[in-house]
């Protein structure tokens, strides 16, 4: 049984042997989360058995992963202190996982804040208790609920050989990224990216096409990617959205974003072409 735990937005995983530790973020990652064999948690604890102490208030979620196997998850007050243990943010756990591991923690940690997020009924104000594994229902008049996602589009934008790039102000790292922002009601996926590069670049494009999709668990996310071509206009930033943005060539990229992201996946799929 594999448990992910957070404390707010940290996850405690094993530590990686310091002996074979890896040097760079980018090298085969050595870590695994809590899963109950000998190399997975500290010497003593029962296989299987949950790492941490269990409080009556904590709320353990049972989750099953798209292959069945089932999973838990729960959230804690403090980090505990435990060897061998260690908590790290759950968007740097990217690079001390597997990628499946990476992906469950991102599922359990959109869960919980699901549930953080809807202890009492939005109609009457009775208290929700979980239904199913994905669902809630209102204790008082039966309303039942189920995990919302907030879908978002993101758009590569070729111009030649050059590429869009823009710096959005909630960025918190100094690197250039790709136009993005969420889906309106009554409009398609492909609507909602034309609509977001004229508001915030001023410019039209065309050849819309859609790239691939990534859950983003920050806190809920869904980011639906597409590639474009530049059709014409001149850049005029949203400057309530951006902060700098310009057509770069392979040869004078600036700091672009991390692996982790399908803003990068498209980027680097562009490189490669």
């Amino acid at each position: 049984m594999r448990w992910y735990i957070f404390c707010k937005d940290s996850l405690l995983i094993t530590k990686a042997d310091s002996a074979s530790a890896p040097e760079a973020a980018t090298v085969p990652k050595a870590a695994t989360v809590p899963d109950g064999s000998p190399s997975g948690i500290p010497q003593g604890i029962p296989q299987g058995d949950c790492p941490v102490e269990q409080k009556p208030w904590h709320n353990v979620m049972r989750v099953t992963w798209k292959d069945g196997t089932e999973l838990r998850t729960m959230r804690i007050d403090t980090p505990p202190a435990l060897p061998h243990y260690e908590m790290v943010p759950l968007r740097q756990s990217y690079y001390k996982l597997t990628k499946e591991e990476y992906e469950q923690a991102g599922k359990c940690h959109e869960l919980l804040y699901w549930d953080q997020n809807t202890q009492f009924c939005g109609v009457c104000g009775g208290r929700m208790r979980m239904h199913t594994e994905i669902s809630k229902r209102c204790e008082e008049c039966g309303k039942e609920i189920w995990p919302q996602l907030a879908t978002a589009v993101i758009v590569r934008i070729t111009r030649g050989d050059e590429i869009l790039l823009v710096r959005a102000r909630n960025f918190r790292k100094d690197f250039y990224g790709l136009v993005a922002g969420f889906v309106e009601t009554g409009e398609t996926l492909e609507e909602a990216v034309a609509r977001e590069v004229r508001e915030e670049t001023g410019i039209t494009i065309s050849d819309i096409t859609y790239f691939g999709s990534q859950p983003w668990p920050y806190p809920c996310g869904l980011m639906v990617g597409f590639t474009a071509r530049y059709a014409g206009g001149e850049i005029h930033l949203q400057k309530e959205e951006l902060t700098r943005g310009g057509w770069f060539k392979k040869d004078n990229l600036p700091n672009i974003p991390e692996k982790l992201s399908i803003a990068r996946h498209l980027i680097d799929d562009w490189l490669a072409s």
